[in-house]
């Protein structure tokens, strides 16, 4: 003999989560988010300088080949663009080749100065990021 099919009752006031419970759980992470980012912007910073001071290495070793080739750097005036295309103006390099695909940008947006003598190294060359001011001062990155 087959039993009657019983009928379930589902009980809906206990089902599911409360509009506060949600607000409460996603209240909680907007704070651990807000804290986080919070705590993370002082590294956005150092990562910043420390993009720089590579990019000032790998422009440096590609200054380097430059002199190797044509036995001198490139003037002020030929600047780091003398690494991309061939410098027009004197002195004009004899063994020239191209070192870089394109001349490096700061992480600020600005490209990297390059000084033939240099102010701080006179026996040799600068190349510096002006930094998030973009100004020529004191705060300057790489120098």
């Amino acid at each position: 003999m087959l039993m009657p099919f019983k009928k379930r009752r589902v009980r809906f006031d206990q089902s599911g989560y409360t509009l506060f419970e949600i607000m409460l759980v996603l209240g909680i992470i907007a704070v651990l988010v807000g804290s986080a980012i919070y705590m993370l912007v002082g590294n956005i910073d150092v990562a910043k300088e420390q993009r720089v001071n590579s990019d000032i290495e790998a422009i440096s070793m590609q200054l380097r080949t430059y002199e190797m080739l044509n036995y001198r750097m490139p003037t002020t005036e030929q600047g780091l663009k003398a690494l991309v295309a061939q410098p027009s103006t004197e002195p004009r390099p004899r063994r020239w080749k191209q070192l870089m695909k394109s001349v490096p940008i700061d992480p600020w947006g600005a490209e990297y100065v390059y000084r033939n003598p240099g102010k701080k190294n006179s026996s040799g060359f600068d190349v510096y990021s002006l930094g998030p001011d973009g100004k020529d001062s004191d705060d300057d990155v790489g120098k």
